[in-house]
C-alpha cells in the first residue's frame, strides 16, 4: 500500500553501473575501466600531497585542475568547467541547459543515463532510432527540439560519427545546446574541440576516467564558451560548492600533465583492439566498428546472455545489456592488457568449440 507522503516523493529508476567484482582473480571487462595504471607523476603526487589542507576545505573553482585542463587542449581557463566525473558534469549540463519545456533529443541506444537525468529532471525527451547499422542518423536531429545530446563514439556501440556530421547537427540547432559526450574519443576519433571556435551552442564532455586511468578519482570536465560556462558554474554553485577534493585536484593535475604516458596507453589500448577486432571475426562474432576502448559483439549462434553468464562463472566479466531489446543479443567487451585479452579469446575457443547449439 502507498503511503500518503509516498505521493509527494520523486520517483525514478535509477542507472545501474556495471557490476564490480571484488578480489584480484577475476578479468574485468566489463566497466570501460583502463587496465592500465595511471601516469607515474600521480603516484608521486599522492605522496607529496601535504595531508594538513585535508582539514580545509578545497578550492571551489578546482583552479589547478582548470589551469592544466585549459593547457592541455588549448582553450581558455573561462571555458572549462570540472567535476566529479563526467556523470557528473553532464547532471548539471542537463539541469542548466535542458529547460525549455520541449523534448530533447538523444540515440535510442546510448549512454543509458541520459533518460534517467530527463526522468529524474522533468525533461521531456523523444528518441530517435540509430539506423541498422548503428549510426546515428544526422537527418532525424532537424527537428525543433530542446537540445541534443549524444555520444561520440556511442556506447555501447563504439561507432564513431565524423566531425562533419555532428557540425551539421550543430549547424541545424543553433537555438538549442548540443552536447557531444567524448568519454571515448581518446581511443581513435577526432575530438570536437575545433568546433567551439564555431558554435557558442556546443558543449563538450571529456573525462579522466577512461583514457587517463583515473576512474576511482572521478574527473570530468566540461568544454564550452565562457557565458555558457559561466551558466553552469552558477548552477553548481547554487547546488554545492565544493565537489573536487584535494586529492583529486592534485592527482588529476599531475594525469593531465603527462602527455607522454597518456599516449603511450592509449596507444597500447588501440594497438590490442584492432587484434582483439580480428580474434573476434575469426570466432564468427560480428559487430560495428568501434573507436572506444571497447567492442559490442554478437554472435550468430550462442546467445549473449548465455555466454555472458559462461563468462562470469569462469571469472571473465564483460558487460550485457537486456534492455533495449534490440541489443538484448549482444556483449560489450572492455578492451584490457594483451594478456586479458588472450585469456577472453582461449575461453572462448574452447567454450565455443563445445557449443554447436549454445
Amino acid at each position: 500500500m502507498i503511503k500518503a507522503w509516498e505521493n509527494n516523493i520523486r520517483k525514478v529508476t535509477p542507472y545501474v553501473p556495471g557490476e564490480q567484482p571484488q578480489g584480484k582473480r577475476v578479468i574485468k571487462l566489463n566497466t570501460n575501466e583502463n587496465p592500465y595504471p595511471p601516469a607515474p607523476g600521480v603516484l608521486s603526487a599522492l605522496k607529496e600531497l601535504d595531508t594538513d589542507l585535508l582539514r580545509r576545505y578545497p578550492d571551489p573553482s578546482a583552479g589547478a585542475l582548470v589551469l592544466a585542463a585549459a593547457d592541455c587542449y588549448g582553450l581558455d581557463p573561462a571555458q572549462v568547467f570540472i567535476g566529479v566525473g563526467s556523470d557528473d558534469v553532464l547532471a548539471m549540463a542537463f539541469l542548466t541547459c535542458f529547460c525549455s519545456g520541449k523534448p530533447i533529443l538523444f540515440p535510442d541506444i546510448t549512454y543509458s543515463f541520459y533518460d534517467v537525468w530527463a526522468e529524474l529532471f522533468r525533461i521531456p525527451y523523444e528518441v530517435q532510432p540509430l539506423d541498422p547499422d548503428f549510426q546515428i542518423r544526422t537527418e532525424d536531429y532537424r527537428r525543433e527540439n530542446g537540445g541534443i545530446i549524444f555520444p561520440n563514439p556511442n556506447a555501447p556501440t563504439g561507432v564513431l560519427k565524423p566531425l562533419e556530421e555532428i557540425e551539421a547537427i550543430l549547424a541545424h540547432n543553433r537555438d538549442v545546446i548540443v552536447i557531444v559526450d567524448e568519454a571515448y574519443i581518446d581511443f581513435g576519433g577526432v575530438s570536437s574541440l575545433p568546433l567551439l571556435q564555431k558554435y557558442d551552442n556546443l558543449l563538450i564532455a571529456q573525462t579522466m576516467s577512461k583514457s587517463r586511468s583515473m576512474a576511482g578519482m572521478r574527473i570530468g570536465f566540461l568544454f564550452g564558451n565562457r557565458e555558457l560556462i559561466r551558466y553552469l558554474y552558477d548552477c553548481k554553485y547554487s547546488f554545492n560548492s565544493y565537489t573536487m577534493n584535494q586529492t583529486a585536484i592534485a592527482l588529476g593535475v599531475a594525469a593531465i600533465r603527462d602527455q607522454a604516458y597518456f599516449r603511450q596507453c592509449t596507444d597500447k589500448i588501440i594497438a590490442t583492439r584492432e587484434w582483439a577486432k580480428a580474434r573476434f571475426l575469426e570466432l564468427g562474432f560480428t559487430f560495428a566498428d568501434s573507436a572506444a576502448n571497447f567492442i559490442f559483439v554478437t554472435h550468430p549462434v550462442c546467445p549473449a546472455e548465455e555466454l555472458f553468464l559462461a563468462l562470469r562463472k569462469a571469472g571473465i566479466y564483460v558487460r550485457h545489456f537486456k534492455e533495449p531489446k534490440r541489443i538484448r543479443n549482444y556483449l560489450r567487451v572492455t578492451i584490457g592488457t594483451r594478456e586479458e585479452m588472450e585469456a577472453l579469446f582461449a575461453f572462448l575457443e574452447q567454450y565455443l568449440a563445445r557449443s554447436i547449439v549454445c
